[in-house]
């Protein structure tokens, strides 16, 4: 199959090329969360994540260990009510001594 390597819209189309907009609050918000597989590192990531969201909702939780057992990811959900919430929780799972990266 080839992939077209010029855009298939019609001539004149208009992409909008910014960020949908998110709607305050938006329930099953999804955090992933990367960092180094140490012990406790779910409960860690919980633990802040409850501070942003009380209702957290472990049994949505999704843990997966990297092919070589370094690095563990983590995807939750929140329910997201701003984005201060969103820009403090994210700055303090970074803060985090074993958290590399959060998406």
């Amino acid at each position: 199959m080839k992939i077209p390597t010029k855009s298939t819209l019609p001539k004149g189309t208009k992409v909008n090329k910014e960020a949908p907009k998110i709607e305050f609050p938006c329930a099953n918000y999804p955090i992933k969360v990367v960092g180094k597989c140490i012990a406790g590192y779910d409960a860690i990531v919980i633990e802040v994540l409850r501070r942003y969201d009380p209702n957290l909702d472990v049994n949505k939780v999704h843990a997966k260990d990297s092919a070589k057992g370094s690095f563990r990811s983590v995807t939750l959900y929140i329910t997201a009510t701003g984005k201060d919430q969103l820009e403090k929780l994210h700055q303090e799972l970074t803060a985090l001594d074993c958290v590399k990266m959060v998406m």
